[in-house]
């Protein structure tokens, strides 16, 4: 990673994600366990974002990374793009808090786990609802703006 990023000449602020899976809308089937394992890697790597899936209980504690790279800006996957109902405006501004314990306002960026991706002509999820997803993700980074300004 580090020697594709320094190709890259001038600043431009980098990031990475790691996905847990966006192939089915069973979470039993989907990747599982807390981000403990990678700490090291993303300590050792060039980039400035890490964009990471917390919407899921299946990505354990956000406090692992909070705790182990606050230095760094935090990508909050809020919103899961596989499940069929939006998520609250309150549970999206209450993680998003518990991230802020972690890492300044200025360093968390709010973002669905994944994308809204089709695959094998299938799509995760109807348009209406990952529309419905982020305007709640909208709605609550304006509310966390003007409690955090």
């Amino acid at each position: 990673m580090n020697r594709v990023l320094d190709g890259f000449s001038g600043r431009i602020r980098t990031g990475i994600h790691v996905c847990r899976g966006n192939w089915s809308k069973r979470e039993d089937v989907l990747i599982s366990g807390d981000y403990a394992p990678l700490v090291d890697c993303f300590r050792k790597m060039n980039v400035d974002q890490l964009v990471l899936e917390f919407a899921t209980p299946r990505a354990g504690e956000l406090a692992i990374i909070g705790r182990a790279l606050p230095d760094r800006e935090i990508g909050l996957g809020c919103v899961n793009p596989r499940t069929d109902t939006a998520e609250s405006v309150e549970s999206i501004v209450e993680r998003s808090n518990e991230a802020l314990q972690h890492w300044s306002p200025e360093n968390v960026y709010l973002n669905p786990d994944c994308g809204f991706g089709c695959f094998a002509n299938r799509c995760v999820n109807e348009e209406d609802v990952a529309a419905a997803k982020l305007k709640a993700m909208v709605n609550a980074a304006e509310i966390l703006r003007s409690e955090n300004s």
